[in-house]
């Protein structure tokens, strides 16, 4: 009898058991992202009005939303994004979704804060010969009293850097959380059971050595290509230095920055070039120039059931002013 009680016990605590050292390693390795919370800021709001403002921009056609579409998760589904001088970007564009926590932005790693990243597209991607130039066309505007609500202590409110911030302070509120998420808080049925095998096999890979955090990624440099050439396995057509381009430093040859995973299955294609069009040949990719394994059919699809629990809602507020995503 007492053996039968014991094989019982173990039948109904055994998969409990399991998810919950499972949820409690993910949650070590990772950790949740949580919904936007709170009042929105006149910053935020200020931000919001100029991501999706065309007219911002010497073109008067490119807003930062042009780059970063609803539809596709605040990613781009081109390659390279046509910026307002006419000219493609020089890699492709990611997601800006829980992007503002993350260490250091773009590729390369190169701007240090989203104010940063915002302040410098003045003279990037919104195509002013400077930034003066660019805070002129606010000024045309009539940006100036939305800046001044928003930046009530500066003696010059209508700014770059208040420019740079007030986009920040809106593109924190595009957090995404997700069915990941929910697991980590708890919830047993969150997860399929494919995902809870391919978040298994994620760990066990050594996705994780990379992917880690929050986001899944977003907070550490890396070669790209560690076990062999990337463009290799990636067919792209002309090799990037990566951040060796910035640094000119040897060390940083191929190196980018660790993309985030996060709603990675809606923001194909991938890498920082967009050559890979499928999700499936990402992961194997990754698998092979960076940890020299070979994945089978079914470790492949494991991985990528679990990739699809990152998705999270498109944020209601993005979209312009007054309106709700198209997607």
């Amino acid at each position: 009898m007492k053996r039968l009680l014991l094989v019982v016990g173990i039948l109904i605590v055994g998969p409990a058991t399991a998810d919950d050292a499972l949820r409690q390693q993910a949650a070590w390795l990772f950790g949740e992202v949580k919904a936007s919370a709170g009042a929105v800021s006149l910053q935020a709001e200020l931000g919001r009005a100029l991501f999706w403002d065309a007219g911002a921009s010497a073109d008067g056609k490119t807003a930062c939303a042009s780059c970063h579409p609803a539809r596709d998760w605040g990613a781009d589904q081109r390659r390279f994004s046509p910026d307002a001088r006419g000219a493609l970007t020089s890699r492709h564009s990611p997601t800006v979704f829980n992007s503002m926590t993350q260490p250091a932005l773009r590729w390369l790693g190169d701007r240090k804060s989203g104010a940063d990243q915002a302040e410098g597209s003045l003279t990037g991607s919104m195509g002013f010969a400077s930034k003066d130039a660019g805070i002129a066309r606010l000024a045309e505007l009539d940006y100036l009293p939305k800046f001044r609500a928003a930046f009530p202590d500066d003696t010059q409110p209508l700014s770059p850097a208040n420019y740079g911030r007030a986009l920040a302070s809106y593109q924190a509120t595009l957090t995404t959380p997700a069915a990941f998420d929910r697991f980590l808080a708890g919830d047993e049925r969150a997860l399929s059971d494919r995902q809870k095998a391919g978040l298994r096999t994620f760990i066990a890979t050594g996705c994780a050595g990379c992917h880690n955090g929050a986001h899944l990624g977003g907070a550490m440099l890396q070669k790209f290509g560690v076990t062999k050439d990337y463009w290799i396995e990636t067919k792209s057509e002309k090799p990037d230095v990566g951040r060796f381009a910035v640094t000119k430093n040897e060390q940083d040859r191929y190196v980018f920055r660790v993309p985030m995973l996060r709603n990675v299955a809606k923001t194909a294609p991938y890498f920082h070039d967009g050559s890979v069009e499928r999700l499936d040949h990402a992961v194997r990719i990754m698998a092979a120039v960076q940890l020299g394994r070979t994945l089978d059919d079914s470790a492949v699809a494991e991985i990528v059931a679990f990739l699809d629990s990152l998705t999270g809602e498109v944020p209601s507020n993005y979209a312009p002013p007054g309106r709700r995503p198209e997607l």
